[in-house]
């Protein structure tokens, strides 16, 4: 058999063929737990699949990755699993119009996030299980039709240890025999379905509503997490958002929430941020704050519930036919997020974030060598795995906001509306969405379609302004560069200094088309100080400035009292940057002169991780001692002068944490973990400790003892993992061998400590120590992609990568490995591919930096 790696003609092949009745799943997890835990890491998983032969043809295939089948039977004919049972696969043959499949196979507990993940809290040893599937990992926990457009209803029932709960998709309850029994689910695909266990903290809540037809609407609410963190549960904040989300989606989706309950659990571990299984939605547990988090930390959050409630109706109630389509629910759940983020919650700033944050993500994807349109090419299951990307999520989004100012609002969602009932609980392609937005915008929405969905690449929006002797605008155009040249519906703003404040004074939306619009609304306006195209964010494209502009953002930058305007600016010079159009020590400047000002606290985090990034990869090498030294300056003047107590002192706090290098960093940093220091109103907390205490480990400053020291006083799993970071971030040699060991040749770490060592084994300050592994890594990453997860190769690949040996020696590194390796697994080549793209930006970078000298 071709193995574990599903192609989309083999997914069309089999959906041609047959039609699945239902599936009926018995678990039995007691294995988890008790003295055979120590040996046994395998449960029992007894699968009866029903389905019917609609196609031609009397063979197919089941996919399961377990470690071994006992039993198979087909129509009550005993099958031999040594024959029918590759590792990946069950080949069936003779199939009659209707079938039964019975299989009971020994399936493997994971540590790497995939399938049924199994974790032990160090803290008081409790073990927790939890399923994560997209794209196709249910075949890791029971036997099935592993494609998202092969849908049926599910009924699970599983046995767990003695005091334990169980959660599934569907309502359930214990029976006498301590079996735990789960109501059918309305058809859905075999990625979303989910099974969570073990004696999780649980909270519950409910949610009303009358309907248009006067029913009333009862949806019961659960939130879950590890018992180690349920004092830091803030459940009440999580149902207040998820309410809002759901009043806000039944107002403007016109079709009720379609699975019954609705529980979120907040889950070790995860490799996702989330996971949008209908009625029991997964979290990474770090939305579970143990320390004092900013307004931004919990607008993320909020942003993440009502991503994953989007797609109950995006994506669960209506799926996409394969993974060429992701876009029809990842793209409408990002763009939702934010949209009834921003009208349905506090956090009413919402787009700033999305302007600032989310498209800095798809800006950065479109421009690598595999970017790809929104309706990508997805030849089979790795290509998916790694289309979970900047395109299809932010870009998409992006696309859609710019579809709403387009269609119009009122359309737009008239579409949606009628999507779901014409298409619910089945499986829709491009075309299908296409036709209700043509019913309800009248616009044409092929030519839109084929410009903004079936396309790669961003355009750059450059104003072109001219003036007659008075200083008034007598011609104003927008210049549209890119490959493609896109019809955008944009806003642009002019701007003026008074009284000290950079404020708008004119606005005009026009249709830009071509290379070379004019923006007719705008002649005879008064000479600006600056324009802004974009404004407002109504497209996506990188805004760039005529050269006064340009000037007046270098010294004005911080006087624009729009936020939203202002995080385009930011935007706009940091893309300016990274295309090597602006010195790096440029735009640190700029940050060191006007982040203090910056009153949005998202917009202000992200600033410092852009600076911090352009000291590390954009600025030439001789400068980057001094840049450096300038950051952890200004991230102390502005850490003092916070207001105590603030947000402001918090981020700035971490920011100062993150950029010290010199003595009197150190010893401040050492000062405020041992409360020799102090800074008015700053609390030092549990999670800031760690903060701190990592630039000490990694500067030689705190050994081994002092970070165990550490962890005694924080001995959880979070504490585990800073542990663990802040242990491979020293600087010895010896360290790093093992670090190095640990990743890559053993498989013993869990996927959230690999994480934790790759970070703390990628320090900046150490290129040096690191440069010898340059060589190996390029030695042992097939192998790694051959022999581990999907999701452990990535981290391992992505992670590992040595950009941090930005020279022209490894630039060549890469090409010759590339050039070695043609035939390597394509989704491997797109990660060296990718990594390489950032390298060569850096490169390019580096020498406009050392230009400005």
């Amino acid at each position: 058999m071709p193995g574990e790696n599903l192609t989309r003609d083999e997914a069309q092949a089999r959906a041609g063929l047959l039609s699945v009745d239902g599936y009926e799943v018995a678990l039995d997890l007691r294995s988890a737990v008790g003295e055979s835990a120590r040996d046994v890491r395998t449960f029992r998983s007894v699968t009866t699949l029903r389905f019917r032969r609609t196609g031609e043809g009397d063979s197919t295939f089941v996919d399961l990755i377990a470690p071994s089948v006992d039993a198979v039977t087909l129509n009550g004919r005993a099958l031999d699993p040594a024959v029918v049972f590759d590792g990946t696969r069950i080949a069936l043959d003779g199939l009659a119009d209707e079938n039964v499949l019975v299989v009971d196979a020994q399936c493997a507990y994971s540590r790497t996030g995939e399938g049924m993940h199994r974790f032990v809290d160090p803290e008081d040893g409790e073990v927790y299980l939890y399923t994560q599937y997209e794209p196709a990992d249910a075949r890791r926990v029971f036997a099935n039709f592993e494609q998202p457009d092969l849908k049926a209803p599910y009924r699970f029932e599983v046995t767990a240890p003695e005091g334990w709960t169980v959660w599934s998709n569907g309502a359930g309850e214990q029976g006498a025999d301590g079996v735990w029994r789960f109501a059918e689910t309305a058809p859905i695909s075999t990625y979303i379905t989910c099974v969570v266990a073990g004696p999780y903290h649980y909270v519950t809540d409910s949610y009303t509503r009358v309907l248009g037809d006067g029913t009333e609407l009862e949806i019961p609410l659960g939130a879950m997490c590890r018992k180690g963190l349920a004092k830091h549960f803030d459940a009440d904040d999580v149902f207040l958002v998820t309410k809002q989300g759901l009043d806000f989606f039944h107002e403007n989706f016109d079709y009720p929430y379609p699975f019954g309950k609705y529980d979120q659990a907040f889950v070790p571990e995860y490799n996702l941020g989330a996971m949008e299984n209908p009625g029991i939605v997964t979290f990474r547990e770090e939305y579970i704050y143990r320390g004092k988090v900013t307004q931004a930390a919990y607008e993320r959050r909020a942003n993440v519930i009502l991503h994953e409630m989007a797609h109950m109706w995006f994506g669960d109630l209506v799926t996409m036919v394969w993974w060429d389509d992701l876009w029809l629910k990842e793209s409408f759940a990002d763009f939702m997020g934010s949209f009834s983020l921003a009208e349905a919650t506090r956090f009413t700033n919402s787009w700033v974030t999305f302007a600032n944050n989310r498209k800095a993500w798809a800006y950065r994807a479109d421009q690598l060598p595999s970017t790809h349109p929104i309706t990508a090419d997805i030849r089979d299951l790795e290509d998916a795995k790694l289309n979970f990307d900047g395109i299809t999520y932010a870009k998409g989004a992006s696309v859609l906001k710019q579809l709403v100012a387009y269609a119009g609002r009122d359309a737009f969602l008239e579409g949606a509306r009628r999507y779901f009932k014409r298409h619910a609980y089945g499986n829709t392609r491009l075309a299908d969405l296409l036709t209700v937005l043509e019913e309800t915008s009248g616009r044409d929405m092929k030519a839109w379609s084929k410009s903004w969905l079936q396309t790669s690449g961003v355009n750059s929006l450059t104003p072109a302004v001219t003036y007659d002797a008075e200083g008034r605008i007598t011609e104003l155009a927008v210049l549209q560069e890119g490959d493609e040249l896109r019809p955008h519906r944009a806003a642009v703003g002019l701007y003026r200094l008074t009284d000290g404040a950079l404020v708008r004074y004119a606005r005009a939306e026009a249709d830009v088309t071509g290379a070379r619009t004019v923006v007719a609304e705008l002649a005879g306006a008064e000479r600006p100080d600056l324009v802004l195209v974009n404004d407002d964010d109504l497209t996506y494209c990188k805004v760039r400035f005529d050269e006064e502009s340009l000037a007046t953002l270098r010294g004005h930058l911080g006087d624009i009292t729009d936020p939203l305007a202002r995080a385009l600016c930011w935007s706009a010079l940091w893309n300016l940057t990274r295309d090597g159009l602006m010195p790096a020590r440029d735009f640190v400047r700029v940050v060191l002169e006007f982040a203090g000002r910056e009153t949005d606290i998202g917009v202000l985090q992200m600033v410092h991780a852009w600076a911090q990034s352009a000291v590390t990869h954009y600025a030439a090498p001789e400068w980057r001692a001094e840049g450096g030294r300038l950051l952890a300056e200004g991230g102390l003047r502005e850490l003092r002068t916070a207001a105590p107590g603030s947000e402001h002192q918090l981020t700035w706090a971490r920011f100062l944490a993150a950029v010290a290098g010199s003595d009197a960093d150190f010893q401040l940093l050492e000062g405020l973990l041992d409360g020799s220091a102090a800074i008015d109103g700053l609390e030092v907390d549990q999670e800031l400790r760690w903060a701190f205490l990592e630039p000490l480990a990694t500067h030689g400053r705190a050994d081994e003892d002092r970070i165990g020291a550490e962890l005694a006083l924080d001995d959880t799993a979070t504490g585990k993992r800073h542990q663990v970071r802040c242990l491979a971030a020293r600087p010895s040699k010896a360290v790093k061998a093992q670090a190095w060991a640990q990743v890559v040749e053993s498989d013993q770490l869990s996927n959230a400590l690999v994480e934790a060592t790759i970070a703390g084994f990628t320090r900046p300050s150490q290129r040096e120590l690191i440069a010898p592994y340059a060589e190996k890594y390029f030695a042992v990453i097939e192998r790694i992609w051959a022999e581990r997860s999907i999701q452990i190769g990535m981290d391992v690949v992505r992670g590992l990568f040595p950009g941090l040996q930005d020279r022209p020696e490894t630039m060549a590194a890469t090409d010759a490995w590339l050039a070695e390796h043609a035939d390597a697994a394509p989704a491997l080549r797109r990660l060296v591919l990718e990594a390489r793209d950032d390298l060569a930006r850096a490169l390019r970078a580096q020498e406009c930096d050392a230009r400005a000298v």
